[in-house]
C-alpha cells in the first residue's frame, strides 16, 4: 500500500514538473525575437523604406511614440539598409525606462547640410531615462558643410549626430558614427551614461567634429572606443564630475581634452576624472586641460592620466591657460580657472615636437600639485624638453624630458 501510494505521488510530481518545463517553454517561445512581439516596433511596420532619397523620419516618431507610450519596456528596430532621417526631438517622460534602439541598418542625415545645419542637433534625446543604442551607423553627411566652412561663406554651424540632454541610465554601445556636420555624441546634463565599443570616424581637417563631448554630467563611462575626427577625440566641458575613460584610441583628432574652461565668469568646474589606457596616434595634442585668459570660477581637480601610449604627437602633456583657437579675440587676460591635483602616470611614446610636457598655467591662480610618475617621451630619438611656467609639483620615477616643476 505504502509503495502504491509513494509510485502515485511521484508520478503527481513528475507531471507538475513536466507542465512548469512545458509552460517555461511556452513563454520562452513567446518572448523570442523570431516571434512577432507587440513591444518591438520595427520601423518598416511604420511606412520606413530603406532609400536614401525616401523621407523615414515619421515612421522613426512613430515607433518612437509607440514606445514611450508602453508601460512595458520596448524595442525600436531598425533593419538593414539606408533609412534617410532628417532632424528628430526624442522626449520623455516616457511611461517605462526601458527602450532599446535596435540599429542594423544605417540612419542617414540629408546630404544638403542646409536642411538640418541650423537645428542643432539631428538625433536629440531629452528628458529620458532607460534608452539604450545597440548597433546601427549614424552617417552626418557633413563633407558638404566642411568644405563650406573651409571657404570662409556664410555657412550654418552644423548640426550635432546624437546627443542626450537631461537624461540619465543611458547606454550606447557598438554605434558607429560618421561624418558629423559637428559633434558627433553629445552628453549633456545626464547621469549614469555609459558608452562602449563606439567607432568615431571624420576626416582629420573636418572642424568642430568632436568625437564625444560631455558636460554638466556625472557617472559617465566611455570605454573601448576608437576616434577619428578633425577635433577633440573627447572632450570635457564644465560640470563634469566622476567620468572615467578607458581604452580609448585617438587619431587623427585633438587628443583628449578639459576643456575649453572658463568661457564663462560663473562656471562649474570639473573633477573626478580619470583617462587610462589610451593611444595617440598622429594627434595634436594627447592629453590637455584648457582654459580660456579670462576671469572665471571654474575649476579643474583631481584628474588621472594613466597607461597613455604617443606615437608622434605634436604636443603631448599639456595645460594651457591661454586658449584661443584661432587667434581672433582673444581675450588677454589672467585665467581665473583654478587647476590642481592633476597626475600624469607612466606616459610613455613619442613627440612630433621638441617640447613634449607644456604646463603653461595663470599666473594669478597657479597650477598646484602636479604629479609626473614615470614619464617617457622622446622627439627624433632624443629626449625631448618640457616648459613650466607658474606651475607647481613633483616628479617620481623616471621622468623624462627632465622635470621643469
Amino acid at each position: 500500500m505504502e509503495q502504491a501510494t509513494n509510485s502515485i505521488e511521484r508520478k503527481k510530481t513528475e507531471q507538475a514538473a513536466n507542465s512548469i518545463v512545458f509552460l517555461a517553454f511556452v513563454l520562452l517561445f513567446f518572448a523570442s525575437p523570431g516571434v512577432a512581439d507587440p513591444l518591438t516596433y520595427n520601423v518598416l511596420n511604420y511606412g520606413a523604406k530603406p532609400d536614401d532619397n525616401f523621407d523615414s523620419t515619421q515612421a522613426l516618431v512613430a515607433a518612437w511614440t509607440l514606445a514611450c507610450g508602453s508601460i512595458n519596456p520596448a524595442t525600436i528596430y531598425v533593419p538593414p539598409g539606408r533609412f534617410l532621417v532628417r532632424n528628430v526631438v526624442f522626449r520623455g517622460q516616457c511611461k517605462n525606462n526601458g527602450i532599446v534602439f535596435r540599429i542594423d541598418g544605417t540612419l542617414v542625415a540629408p546630404s544638403d547640410y542646409k536642411v538640418i545645419g541650423s537645428t542643432g542637433n539631428w538625433l536629440f534625446f531629452e528628458h529620458v531615462n532607460g534608452v539604450s543604442i545597440y548597433g546601427g551607423i549614424l552617417d552626418g553627411q557633413g563633407t558638404g558643410l566642411w568644405t563650406c566652412k573651409r571657404s570662409g561663406k556664410g555657412c550654418p554651424s552644423g548640426a550635432t549626430s546624437l546627443g542626450f540632454s537631461n537624461s540619465r541610465s543611458i547606454e550606447i554601445r557598438g554605434l558607429t558614427s560618421l561624418n558629423s556636420q559637428m559633434y558627433h555624441i553629445v552628453i549633456n546634463g545626464c547621469n549614469n551614461v555609459k558608452v562602449e565599443g563606439v567607432r568615431v570616424s571624420a576626416s582629420g581637417n573636418s572642424p568642430n567634429t568632436d568625437g564625444i563631448h560631455v558636460q554638466s554630467s556625472s557617472g559617465v563611462t566611455i570605454l573601448n572606443t576608437r576616434i577619428g575626427t578633425g577635433d577633440d577625440c573627447v572632450s570635457v566641458g564644465p560640470g563634469t564630475n566622476n567620468l572615467w575613460i578607458e581604452k580609448v584610441a585617438c587619431g587623427p583628432g585633438h587628443g583628449i581634452s578639459i576643456g575649453s574652461l572658463g568661457k564663462e565668469v560663473e562656471e562649474a568646474g570639473v573633477q573626478n576624472v580619470t583617462v587610462k589606457t589610451v593611444a595617440f596616434t598622429g594627434t595634436e595634442n594627447g592629453v590637455r586641460i584648457k582654459s580660456w585668459g579670462r576671469q572665471s570660477s571654474g575649476f579643474a581637480r583631481n584628474i588621472l592620466f594613466q597607461h597613455a601610449v604617443m606615437t608622434d604627437v605634436q604636443n603631448p602633456i599639456v595645460i594651457d591657460q591661454h586658449y584661443c583657437p584661432d587667434e581672433k579675440s582673444c581675450p588677454d587676460q589672467v585665467s581665473g580657472v583654478k587647476i590642481s591635483d592633476v597626475t600624469y602616470q607612466d606616459i610613455h611614446g613619442t613627440s612630433a615636437t621638441e617640447v613634449a610636457v607644456k604646463f603653461d598655467c595663470s599666473s594669478e591662480y597657479p597650477c598646484s600639485n602636479i604629479r609626473l610618475e614615470d614619464v617617457k617621451l622622446t622627439y627624433r630619438n632624443k629626449a625631448a624638453e618640457a616648459s613650466c611656467s607658474n606651475a607647481d609639483g613633483t616628479a617620481s620615477g623616471f621622468v623624462q624630458p627632465s622635470s621643469c616643476l
